[in-house]
């Protein structure tokens, strides 16, 4: 956490926000801002847009948990959550709503920097596999497609496979498009005809 972080942090008690705020700057220079109330609290960190926020809550229940994971934008930013105490099941809701880390026993000064540190590699690894999944889904129905277009081709022009592919490929290269976009067209244009 070594170089200058924007950090929002939830806490509606002044007294442990001062505190919060304090451990923070001995860790380094970062811009902090602080939010006391919970209402417009998505609208706000978004508007702040942090590099990670910080929420401190004694004791949570389950919707107060989530409400506050999901306001804090947890698929955008990284978010670490301080409990003073924790019933059964309220780690793995918060996991589940995106908290990047999620700490029982409160916030203590000297655990502030590695919890920090560790949410924002866990939340830059977890968005790494998101991205890596978004791009496998993506060319899983990109695949569909070009078989789908290979197949009307096939059918319609009496040709193989590898003819159907070829053509699919060689009119994509004459219309400077995308393989997957002439296959779209294709299949489009034929459950039109149909």
């Amino acid at each position: 956490m070594g170089d200058r972080l924007s950090i929002v942090v939830v806490e509606p008690d002044r007294e442990r926000a001062r505190l919060i705020v304090e451990s923070l700057r001995a860790t380094g220079d970062h811009e902090i801002r602080v939010l006391h109330e919970a209402t417009g609290l998505a609208r706000r960190i978004g508007e702040a847009d942090p590099d990670i926020v910080l929420i401190d809550i004694a004791d949570p229940s389950r919707d107060t948990l989530e409400e506050l994971a999901l306001a804090s934008g947890p698929l955008d930013r990284p978010v670490a959550m301080f409990v003073d105490r924790s019933e059964q099941g309220l780690t793995r809701a918060a996991i589940e709503a995106g908290v990047s880390a999620y700490v029982v026993d409160g916030l203590r000064p000297e655990r502030l920097k590695p919890v920090l540190d560790a949410a924002m590699a866990r939340f830059q690894v977890f968005r790494q596999m998101r991205t890596e999944l978004a791009a496998t889904r993506r060319a899983l129905e990109e695949r569909k497609v070009i078989d789908r277009a290979k197949g009307i081709l096939m059918k319609a022009r009496g040709i193989d496979e590898g003819e159907a592919y070829a053509l699919l490929r060689r009119t994509a290269m004459d219309q400077g498009r995308r393989l997957a976009e002439v296959a779209e067209s294709l299949v489009t244009a034929a459950g039109l005809l149909s």
